[in-house]
């Protein structure tokens, strides 16, 4: 049987991580995600002992702060929460590695997550950031045989396809907000609703999924 997450421990650690300096001075992000586990663990009667807080890109592995939370998990034999699974980073070999650590931890948006669907959720997480990094090379290559002028470091067509992305989302906020209501609360039941009522994707000719709209939660988080 596979190991399920559980918040069986009276005591927790907190592990939150920024991508910015910015964003970690301001708050951004990081009240969120406070926010999600203090509510969380108050549900489930759980104490947190200590918030550990990281700026880092998501896309690095090197965590001392997470190190840090995990040395503390193991020396107190407690449990480590975080809001999102995201937030530990979009690597499929990182995650196994944590899982590898003898340190059980709660994704605060997927507490019944078993090994299986965390090895899933990391793979399509991945498999996404390398889609996006590619489709986003062969646009630049395009634009720049077609003679267009991509301005310093040739990152414009990049920035417009991120604001892009954004405004994407905050289309389909009152959307999905709309479709909870009316009754649908899990992923897999509002991506079928959402190809039922023909509401269009970001790419066209595509469905919906429930990888995509999971993504699509996570950012409007």
């Amino acid at each position: 049987m596979d190991k399920v997450y559980l918040c069986s421990m009276n005591n927790a650690v907190a592990y939150y991580r920024v991508s910015t300096d910015r964003q970690g001075k301001s708050g951004l992000g990081l009240e969120a995600q406070q926010n999600a586990v203090q509510t969380f663990a108050k549900a489930n009667n759980i104490k947190l002992d200590h918030e550990f807080t990281e700026i880092e890109s998501g896309r690095k592995n090197n965590r001392p702060v997470l190190q840090t939370a995990l040395t503390y998990c193991r020396k107190h034999k407690t449990k480590l929460i975080i809001a999102k699974l995201d937030r530990l980073g979009r690597n499929v070999a990182f995650i196994s590695a944590l899982m590898e650590s003898k340190v059980s931890f709660v994704a605060v948006d997927n507490p019944q997550a078993n090994e299986l669907i965390l090895h899933i959720l990391a793979a399509f997480a991945q498999h996404e950031r390398q889609a996006i990094s590619i489709r986003t090379k062969d646009a630049l290559q395009a634009a720049k045989r077609r003679g267009q002028i991509l301005g310093k470091n040739g990152h414009v067509l990049a920035k417009r396809n991120k604001a892009s992305a954004k405004e994407f989302v905050q289309k389909m906020k009152p959307i999905i907000q709309e479709i909870k209501k009316s009754g649908f609360t899990t992923i897999r039941s509002i991506a079928e609703e959402m190809n039922r009522r023909k509401v269009g994707t970001y790419y066209p000719d595509s469905k919906w999924h429930r990888t995509t709209v999971h993504n699509i939660l996570q950012r409007i988080a």
